[in-house]
């Protein structure tokens, strides 16, 4: 008989595991936080959570190859002379020139042109390339007033004013040395190669009150004619939509914790703000409550993938959806094909976030004019122009098979939960029952 008493296997903590200590001990070791790109990594409820219930008896659907199922969408109707009319309900995030090399931004105007829909500039102005590949481009307003000019504005078709962002609710963008060249410099009127951090608000006002004047100063800027937008990161989506109806928005972006960013503390994307599908249904009571459903649109963003989530936000109340990392790796990012560059600079394709240091050897997210020119704005622009259409046709076709002749037909009434959590937060049913968590039935 063996006396040997038997081992138990090393157990690790769930509490302490290898990324925590990892991230300890790259603490202890620089003395700084952690800087990175992307959205929140951790597991969240999304809309995988969620599940169609697809028309059968009780539903007609309507049939693909005859029957049509409209995707247009009219965004910022309330009182702009000029509304932006799009043939998608899908656009392009606001992505700045600075972040991103000036052939992506040149390819992310060519996709949406290709596409019908509009794309966004993103902090540190507007760049020719950008408006000229751009039938529909929207300005943002941050901030920063980085690159802002009234010239500008005027050429832009929407103005959208920037007040949070999902992945850094309550704090302002980041841009390093390595990434501002002369050009950059110049739009930015910033010193070439030193660090520039953003302000986490606008200098020029403290509340909803100053935001509708300011909303009136562009208005009489772009002489009534362009929309103006109001972005909210996802923190208190109710409270902020109502104030940004009131404050005279003609549309609301509203944007979750899993949206992207070029460059933020990381602590801040993992543990400030709320999942995007937490955002949504607080939102669309606001404006619901307000009268103004469907009146001031809303634009979902936030780890938008495919048409499936498309068509989620739709049933749950917005009227368009907005993406940015996606737009990204569909043009080529965290491609494969440069796996063995990407695991030079300590990472891998699919995991590469180190957006902020401007390596990136697919010429996405730097200013080296030598990794820049690995990206075709021609073939990327198709790209992405190609992801647009098949997310379009597969939120069609889940709208066709729920009996709904438009996507905006689709309903919560459509939907159903897989988790407790995911039922409380899209306040739909869980699966298999007729409990709504938190409605007490």
């Amino acid at each position: 008989m063996d006396d040997k008493i038997p081992q138990a296997a090393p157990r690790p903590s769930a509490t302490f595991d290898e990324y925590t200590n990892s991230e300890i001990r790259r603490a202890a070791s620089t003395g700084i936080y952690d800087i990175r790109g992307s959205g929140a990594k951790r597991k969240l409820p999304h809309f995988d959570d969620l599940l169609f219930l697809g028309a059968s008896i009780s539903r007609y659907p309507l049939e693909g190859y005859r029957e049509r199922c409209g995707t247009e969408v009219t965004l910022g109707d309330r009182f702009a002379k000029k509304p932006l009319e799009l043939k998608i309900p899908i656009t392009i995030a606001g992505m700045s020139f600075g972040s991103l090399s000036g052939q992506a931004k040149e390819a992310l105007g060519r996709g949406a042109n290709l596409a019908g829909t509009s794309t966004t500039t993103g902090d540190g102005g507007m760049t020719p390339e950008e408006r000229g590949h751009s039938k529909l481009l929207v300005y943002q307003y941050l901030p920063s007033r980085y690159g802002m000019n009234p010239d500008d504005l005027r050429k832009a078709d929407a103005i959208e004013v920037v007040v949070g962002q999902g992945a850094k609710p309550g704090g302002g963008g980041m841009l390093l040395g390595q990434k501002i060249n002369d050009r950059v410099a110049a739009m930015r009127s910033l010193p070439k190669g030193i660090d520039q951090r953003s302000a986490c608000r606008h200098p020029d006002w403290t509340g909803p009150d100053d935001l509708e004047i300011k909303i009136l100063e562009l208005r009489e800027i772009t002489n009534w004619e362009k929309p103006i937008f109001v972005k909210i990161g996802g923190s208190r989506p109710y409270y902020d939509t109502a104030l940004a109806v009131k404050s005279g928005a003609d549309v609301i972006v509203l944007d979750g914790m899993q949206g992207g960013t070029a460059a933020t503390q990381n602590v801040f994307i993992e543990h400030v703000g709320q999942p995007t599908l937490a955002c949504i249904r607080p939102a669309v009571k606001a404006l619901q409550e307000l009268d103004m459903h469907r009146k001031v649109q809303i634009i979902v963003s936030g780890g938008i993938r495919n048409g499936a989530d498309v068509a989620k936000a739709m049933a749950l109340g917005a009227d368009a959806v907005s993406i940015g990392s996606a737009a990204l790796i569909a043009m080529g990012d965290n491609d494969p094909f440069y796996e063995e560059e990407y695991r030079k600079l300590g990472t891998t394709a699919g995991s590469y976030d180190a957006w902020h240091l401007g390596k990136d050897p697919a010429g996405i997210t730097t200013q080296d004019p030598e990794l820049a020119s690995r990206l075709d704005p021609e073939k990327a622009g198709r790209r992405l122009a190609n992801y647009l259409k098949v997310m379009t046709l597969e939120a069609q076709t889940i709208a066709r098979a729920c009996g709904k002749n438009h996507v905006h037909n689709l309903e919560p009434e459509d939907l159903v939960a897989l988790t407790v959590e995911s039922a409380a937060m899209a306040q739909v049913p869980l699966a298999g029952t007729s409990w709504v968590p938190g409605q007490g039935y």
